[in-house]
């Protein structure tokens, strides 16, 4: 390995400190069950998070978020239900091939698919219509709680104005560069953290919920930890245009003008 990559590899855990730190726990994912992630995971495809949300309420309330309420839903229904997350049609066809998939491959259970190993479950995702990396990634970090870094637009883009990585850097590499950043971090760090919600802007963080309390491997629990305050960086400073660079906990690592 480089020294630059050491170098690199450095940068991102000081990244982690810092903003766990300044905001602590940001409880991602938002959800009460796994599927409720899995669902997450392909509206979010294309839009934001609030027409997630407005979506996955639809479901809720017409008692379909699972796997049993997917797979007897008409389409036409199923469409209406997650018209709010846009690209409707698509979603909902993808969501169809999903529950087939599980239903074909694992009997229906979410316990066998996520039983799996990590890279021969990632290899199956990848190859369903409609999951590229990082919604499979985020299905295997934040719904089956295997250690995989998700790797988004903010990411890109913080990685790219800290002059770390280009922002059309390959996402494996962008997925390597964490992952092996991390992985020291989790030998130091208990799996269950306290939340720190004091200050008016906290990162990304969400309530607490029965899927961002659940018990995780410690090295899945850094990669969780890592993806939302990113995010909340992305959001809230390191925005596309804009940038609040000054009010931001990355401002000391940014290179010299």
């Amino acid at each position: 390995m480089s020294r630059a990559h050491k170098e690199k590899e450095q940068e991102v855990r000081q990244y982690y400190r810092a903003l766990y730190r300044a905001w602590g726990a940001q409880h991602w994912w938002p959800a009460e069950t796994r599927f409720e992630v899995i669902a997450g995971a392909y509206l979010t495809q294309n839009t934001a998070w609030n027409n997630v949300e407005l979506a996955l309420a639809n479901l809720r309330a017409a008692n379909v978020l699972s796997v049993e309420g997917i797979r007897s839903v008409s389409q036409a229904r199923l469409e209406h239900l997650i018209r709010p997350s846009g690209y409707f049609r698509q979603k909902a066809k993808r969501l169809k091939t999903f529950v087939s998939f599980l239903d074909t491959t694992y009997g229906g259970s979410l316990d066998h698919l996520f039983s799996r190993p990590t890279s021969q479950l990632r290899e199956e995702l990848l190859s369903l219509n409609g999951v590229g990396p990082e919604t499979a990634d985020s299905i295997l970090l934040y719904a089956g709680n295997h250690p995989v870094f998700v790797v988004d637009a903010y990411t890109r883009r913080i990685l790219d104005r800290h002059s770390i990585l280009p922002a059309k850097a390959d996402y494996e590499e962008i997925r390597a560069l964490f992952e092996q950043a991390l992985a020291p971090v989790a030998h130091k760090q208990p799996a269950k953290v306290a939340a720190q919600l004091a200050s008016a802007i906290h990162g990304a963080a969400h309530p607490p919920s029965a899927m961002s309390t659940a018990a995780r491997m410690p090295l899945a629990q850094v990669y969780n930890e890592m993806h939302g305050l990113i995010v909340g960086v992305g959001k809230n400073y390191c925005r596309k245009t804009k940038a609040a660079c000054e009010e931001c906990p990355l401002r000391p690592f940014l290179p010299a003008p």
